[in-house]
């Protein structure tokens, strides 16, 4: 077993298991747990598949079945009956399986993202890893718990394609002697399949991360590094990438790597079944590369063209998922992959994801979180600076709009402020479902089939009816909070944004990054700068001067920046919501940098 066992979805009495092997085998789990009155253990649960093959490499995902509620099941993994997990050698506790007792149990999110390995220390002098720090810390405690994870949400650059260590630099040039690539190819950064396997060994394969992985549920979200830095910023830069002759593998081989080692995890069981991509991979069990090559190369394709939702269903892979734990909703959103990017209708997500995304605030809940890679929130200078570039960059005056390109890919101006109308479509869907109208919300503003609503979000209160949606005509009593859970910027904060009146939830932004990185101290100051109310004044100054109106939403800074590694961990606990927010010693422990109610009141 070269990778895992990583423990991905936890529902009901199944669990979901995802593994690379060196060969093909049957890859068969049991979890016991202690029988009741006895210190005997038995079998309570257990799964079999067959590994898939894909580019020589070798994967099974695992349904393990039969798990008892509120127990805490040690697992051992077996491949053609031979026992590989745990190492008897392992001087790490048992893995195991939870399973909630039922939805009055609080919920623990732990959360962060941009992830380098230990390796990467040995030229950067990176501080200690915060997700080591905590897999160390949890060795400590009991699964049964009330302090043990329910859900460890990775928010994006869970490896980086373009920033190697020098472990894989190694690599690199080894192979590349006896296997040609384009000469234009960058040298220290991965291309092909094959490469990016050894970034999720070099990860993955650490003794710490991969206990952690073992033991806690996991989902994941991509962010740019899993591709390159500042992927899909605009449409020119797409056509420019594509020109590159070694582009082709490097963006079909970090999608289809992608789907395997991250995506396919995030997925139910039931979802499994039904992905259309599993099933050809299944069908084509003994060599899937062709299935794998020619998707990763056709979702890139796909990436950002239906702007009608009837093509879109059709056409577009969906990389955004959503998932409850208890009485929390979550919704985890593709910040990179699927952005429409042309030029007067620029929107993170494309109508038809859109449309779904507004289906998944239906129902009732206690509590909702949005999983987005790229904060909603930035410092609001960073907004604005972002918004005005938005607006030059399609400027009918070619040389304002090709320095303002030049200026966006230069800083990095990409997020949900630079896709000015999904920022303020977030900002009004939160607040219908933060006044308690959670009917079928409207396409986003520049849609084929949008009502074209711009400005403020004072009218939240209206219900939208729109027939034949999900919940058209409902009503939902509003969340007791509604978090947005971020990384990429290295550096972490709260925030949180102001609604009108009749918007009872609070909202608020939760930014935790790095995990194992580090932003270069020239930067900080200017990140520090973006907070402050003079930058912010004259930024949104230039952006009056363009024509832009005011941002829908306004916010103020609760806590931060801190710009350490870090991880953060959100409780929901009945109605109220807390977030701990820790960073790492210079020993490579944890220490609390900020704790805040975000609802409720603490128990």
């Amino acid at each position: 077993m070269l990778i895992g066992p990583v423990l991905r979805r936890v529902v009901g009495d199944r669990a979901t298991i995802w593994v690379e092997t060196s060969a093909p085998a049957t890859v068969r789990v049991t979890a016991t747990t202690a029988a009741t009155g006895s210190s005997a253990a038995r079998v309570t649960a257990s799964g079999t598949a067959h590994t898939f093959s894909a580019y020589d490499h070798h994967y099974a995902l695992v349904v393990v079945t039969g798990l008892a509620a509120g127990a805490s099941a040690r697992y051992e993994v077996f491949l053609d009956d031979r026992r590989v997990w745990p190492d008897p050698e392992s001087p790490y506790p048992a893995s195991v399986i939870r399973t909630r007792r039922d939805d009055t149990q609080p919920v623990r999110l732990v959360f962060g993202s941009c992830r380098e390995t230990t390796q990467h220390s040995t030229t950067r002098r990176l501080p200690p890893d915060a997700l080591d720090a905590y897999s160390r810390r949890l060795m400590g405690l009991d699964p049964g718990g009330d302090d043990w994870p329910d859900l460890l949400l990775l928010l994006g650059d869970q490896v980086y394609a373009d920033e190697t260590s020098p472990m894989i630099q190694r690599f690199l040039r080894r192979r590349r002697r006896h296997r040609g690539l384009p000469p234009d190819a960058p040298a220290d950064q991965v291309v092909s399949y094959e490469e990016y396997t050894k970034l999720y060994l070099e990860s993955w394969r650490d003794p710490e991360i991969r206990w952690l992985l073992s033991t806690v549920p996991s989902v994941m979200i991509f962010d740019d590094h899993e591709i390159i830095d500042d992927w899909n910023t605009s449409a020119s830069w797409r056509a420019q990438m594509r020109r590159q002759s070694w582009w082709s593998e490097r963006i079909s081989s970090g999608l289809a790597s992608y789907w395997v080692y991250q995506h396919l995890g995030n997925l139910s069981p039931d979802e499994i079944v039904a992905d259309p991509v599993y099933g050809k991979v299944v069908a084509a069990a003994d060599d899937a590369t062709e299935v794998l090559r020619e998707f990763g190369g056709r979702v890139d394709t796909e990436s950002g063209v239906a702007h009608d939702s009837r093509l879109w269903a059709e056409a577009q892979y969906q990389w955004s998922y959503a998932l409850d734990v208890g009485r929390t909703r979550i919704v985890v959103l593709d910040n990179r992959c699927s952005r429409v990017l042309e030029p007067g209708a620029r929107s993170i997500l494309p109508v038809g994801e859109w449309s779904w995304f507004t289906d998944q605030v239906h129902g009732r809940y206690e509590h909702l979180v949005v999983g987005s890679s790229l904060p909603w929130l930035m410092p609001p200078a960073i907004h604005h600076l972002e918004a005005w570039n938005e607006r030059l960059a399609e400027s009918p005056r070619r040389w304002v709009a090709a320095a303002s390109e030049r200026l966006r890919r230069g800083i990095d101006l990409e997020h949900w402020a630079a896709f000015r109308r999904s920022f303020d479509d977030l900002g009004h869907l939160f607040a219908r479902v933060g006044a308690g109208t959670r009917s079928a919300a409207p396409a986003p503003s520049g849609a084929v089939d949008s009502p074209g609503a711009e400005g403020s979000i004072a009218a939240a209160g209206t219900t939208d009816t729109a027939p034949g949606r999900v919940g058209a005509g409902a009503a939902y009593p509003p969340p007791a909070s509604i978090s947005v859970l971020s990384g990429d910027v290295h550096h972490s904060y709260v925030a949180r944004a102001g609604m009108p009146a009749e918007v009872r939830t609070p909202v608020h932004q939760l930014t935790c990054s790095p995990i194992h990185n580090q932003v270069p101290a020239p930067m900080r100051p200017l990140m520090r700068l973006g907070w402050w109310r003079g930058p912010a004044t004259v930024l949104r100054a230039l952006g009056r001067a363009a024509g832009l109106p005011a941002p829908s939403v306004r916010w103020r800074k609760l806590d931060g920046p801190y710009f350490g590694n870090a991880v953060s961990t959100l409780v929901h606990d009945g109605s109220t919501a807390e977030v701990l927010l820790e960073g790492t010693t210079k020993d490579g422990h944890l220490r609390e940098v900020t704790r805040r109610v975000l609802s409720g009141a603490r128990p």
